[in-house]
């Protein structure tokens, strides 16, 4: 699969589009997790690494479970709610 480089804004933007969005998403999700020209919020993580899950993305899958391991229970709850937000408004 072809890696793009994408700024946070053209990602939400991609992904609020219906373009490939199981995978923007995800990309979102990497960012957040590694602090990649974001700052690092394993909240913010969370909730894009849900979302590109729930279109399909296995990828995400693993890694949203991997960071919840680390999360406490309130703050997986706050990313998923973050990501009802989200879908509530795209």
């Amino acid at each position: 699969m072809a890696r793009f480089e994408f700024a946070p804004r053209d990602v939400a933007e991609f992904a609020g589009q219906g373009g490939s969005a199981a995978d923007a998403l995800y990309e979102l999700g990497l960012m957040y997790c590694t602090g990649r020209d974001v700052d690092l919020d394993m909240i913010e993580a969370h909730k894009w690494f849900n979302l590109a899950a729930l279109r399909g993305n296995d990828d995400a899958k693993r890694f949203r479970q991997e960071i919840s391991r680390d999360m406490t229970r309130a703050e997986i709850a706050s990313a998923q709610k973050r990501a009802r937000q989200w879908l509530a408004t795209h």
